[in-house]
């Protein structure tokens, strides 16, 4: 009588059944390479795409009762998209410092350091300057603007111009901190573009733009030097492709 080890394997849906069928996948291949016949190697082919067939859909069979018995659903299901996608969150990047002050936050140090580069270009602008420093923005105003621009008269948009924006974008997979991607985006387009329309007809007539597509994430990219050395970082904003639209 023969022994078959079957290999130990750490994925849940990996089941005993599927793990012998493993082991006859690899025996079939020491066959097929030791053979010359046709038959072998084609037998061979047909049994490792069945296998990948009955493992996927016990993978999704898996995650599919993962979600359906969970109580809190959406965040299972993020769960298993940073799972399936190699969603890493790790950080082994040492402590930045601004100026020789090291600091044990990473995030905050960048948020610091991210807010105050506006406020230093300003100064830097306005020091080299040699416009006069006013309380009074109308008379600002009149010191710099010496006409009146014509008047911008905006139209509403409609279904077919904001479809057309929609499958004019790339299909990327980055996305903002809402998760949704341009390929997600023109998947879902004709179930949401009359919503939309009629969204952004509303912020053309009220001249009120939504406070949550103000927002952005914000993260930072390395350019050269020593990591720790918050100068040689630059940060990149992830807009909503809503913003973008």
């Amino acid at each position: 009588m023969v022994k078959v080890k079957i290999p130990q394997s750490t994925k849940p849906w990996i089941t005993k059944g599927i793990k012998i069928s493993c082991v006859n996948k690899r025996k079939l291949y020491l066959d097929c390479r030791n053979s010359t016949h046709v038959d072998s190697k084609n037998h061979y082919k047909t049994y490792c795409q069945v296998l990948s067939e009955v493992i996927k859909t016990a993978r999704n069979l898996y995650y599919n009762n993962l979600i359906a018995q969970a109580d809190n659903k959406q965040n299972v299901t993020w769960n298993v998209i940073n799972t399936l996608t190699n969603a890493k969150t790790t950080n082994n990047m040492d402590p930045p410092n601004i100026n020789g002050n090291s600091f044990t936050s990473i995030t905050n140090t960048f948020n610091t350091y991210f807010i105050s580069m506006a406020d230093n270009l300003l100064a830097n602008k306005f020091s080299r300057s040699n416009t006069t420093k006013t309380n009074d923005s109308t008379k600002y105003l009149k010191q710099n603007i010496k006409r009146c621009p014509s008047q911008i008269k905006l139209y509403n948009t409609t279904t077919h111009e904001i479809n057309k924006i929609i499958n004019s974008q790339k299909n990327k997979t980055s996305h903002g901190y809402d998760g949704i991607s341009d390929k997600i985006l023109k998947a879902n387009a004709p179930f949401i573009i009359s919503p939309l329309t009629y969204i952004f007809n509303k912020v053309l007539l009220t001249g009120v733009f939504p406070d949550r597509l103000k927002y952005s994430e914000v993260q930072p990219l390395y350019k050269k030097g020593e990591k720790t050395e918050i100068i040689n970082y630059q940060p990149i904003s992830l807009y909503l492709h809503f913003q973008k639209s």
